[in-house]
């Protein structure tokens, strides 16, 4: 994998490049009227992105098709601290389909503890949890 970077103002707006002509805008959220996202809000954008992934993945192995799927990501840092990491991280997995609250466990878990590079290259210094709903209803 490659990125290359490129500054295109005189202040904090990026612009970045993946190898496949992909374009993402970064800035810095502090400032009045930011072009961008936020590098941090990556890592967390990253996290609700490789795990959907997955889920849908191993839903579709055992022949389930979600009827949607939605996930809410915080992140929790400590005021003040510089660096100003991640202390933890609260995915919320929102699903709706014609299936068993047990297969939807077992996709997210496995997504979150074994498959998600994400998340697993995360868990080494961020403290990881999620809860999940299928069908309005809390299932984890």
């Amino acid at each position: 994998m490659k990125i290359s970077l490129k500054r295109l103002n005189k202040d904090y707006h990026f612009e970045t490049l993946n190898e496949r002509g992909d374009v993402v805008h970064l800035d810095n959220k502090s400032v009045e009227d930011p072009q961008g996202t936020s590098p941090m809000d990556l890592l967390l954008r990253a996290i609700a992105g490789c795990s959907s992934i997955d889920v849908v993945m191993i839903l579709r192995k055992q022949k389930v098709e979600l009827d949607d799927l939605q996930v809410e990501v915080e992140g929790y840092r400590e005021d003040g601290a510089v660096p100003n990491v991640f202390k933890k991280i609260h995915l919320h997995f929102k699903l709706k389909g014609n299936t068993t609250a047990a297969k939807v466990v077992r996709a997210v878990d496995l997504s979150i503890e074994k498959y998600c590079s994400v998340s697993k290259m995360l868990e080494k210094a961020v403290e990881i949890e999620y809860s999940i709903s299928l069908n309005d209803e809390k299932v984890k």
